[in-house]
């Protein structure tokens, strides 16, 4: 279709020049260090590896909160004059404000000394249980608590590598959490045909071929963000480590090119199957 040809061919060139089109639009999340019910050296090491296993998703902007115990820090310090400038959000990456914060207690967190029979030190093993919530920072609405318990270690050379041994068999749970209480969003860059548009996910985001996705222009209504899906797509090949082509009627496809030829917001959203 030449209409379809021509409007791409401008949402093309307005992607190229609206500079929020490549904004990083992922969630920003942070994370609340963990409360604990014993006193045990090794919370932080807890916090500092959900932190990690949010970072390598590549889904979300991680910002450290894990100085403050409380969401009302966090309700407290977007109050300040650090987000009043929206430059500053941007160039700030530690004053960039959390939408999302996970908060987690730690049930137990055994780590046992393995003796030889002299009586020497010869390693160490652990587990550890705890429970994660969400909470909305605008809202302070929050999940309802999700338990993990990891499986215990291997005898390790150190408390802090069982710790850690520990956590790691919690990874594939851990990654599952995140993907339901987190759907994955994507910028729709283009419409390549009119059968097919681009989005800004792929393997990195742990996208997979045949996924499905809602696709939605987005408007600013009262500051807020108000979505209307206009389709949906499916994923059909991933083009690189963060780009996926994905079939559209063409239906979906023209409006898309068309909302993009107005430099308008549009996106797609993970349909999760639970």
């Amino acid at each position: 279709m030449k209409t379809l040809r021509i409007l791409a061919i401008v949402a093309g060139l307005a992607c190229g020049l609206n500079g929020h089109a490549q904004a990083d639009t992922r969630p920003v999340v942070g994370v609340a260090q963990f409360s604990c019910d014993e006193d045990s050296p090794y919370t932080g090491l807890v916090t500092e590896k959900v932190v990690e296993m949010l970072t390598n998703t590549h889904r979300f902007r991680v910002v450290d909160r894990t100085s403050r115990d409380k969401i009302d820090a966090e309700l407290e310090l977007q109050k300040s004059e650090a987000f009043l400038d929206s430059d500053n959000l941007a160039d700030q990456y530690s004053t960039v404000a959390a939408e999302k914060m996970i908060t987690g207690h730690i049930v137990k967190i055994p780590v046992y000394r393995i003796t030889n029979s002299n009586g020497t030190t010869r390693g160490f093993k652990g587990s550890v249980a705890f429970q994660l919530k969400v909470v909305d920072v605008e809202s302070g609405a929050s999940s309802e608590a999700t338990s993990f318990e990891g499986k215990a270690s291997k005898e390790c050379l150190s408390p802090e590598s069982a710790v850690t041994m520990a956590m790691q068999s919690l990874q594939p749970q851990i990654y599952e959490y995140f993907r339901l209480n987190f759907p994955l969003t994507a910028a729709v860059l283009r419409c390549i045909d009119d059968g097919t548009i681009l989005i800004q996910a792929g393997k990195e985001q742990g996208l997979k071929v045949g996924d499905k996705l809602a696709v939605e222009a987005v408007e600013m209504l009262g500051g807020k963000p108000y979505p209307t899906t206009i389709g949906e797509a499916k994923v059909k090949k991933l083009a690189g480590e963060d780009f996926a082509e994905c079939d559209v009627s063409k239906k979906t496809a023209k409006a898309v090119a068309e909302k993009l030829a107005t430099y308008a917001k549009v996106r797609c959203s993970l349909i999760i199957k639970k």
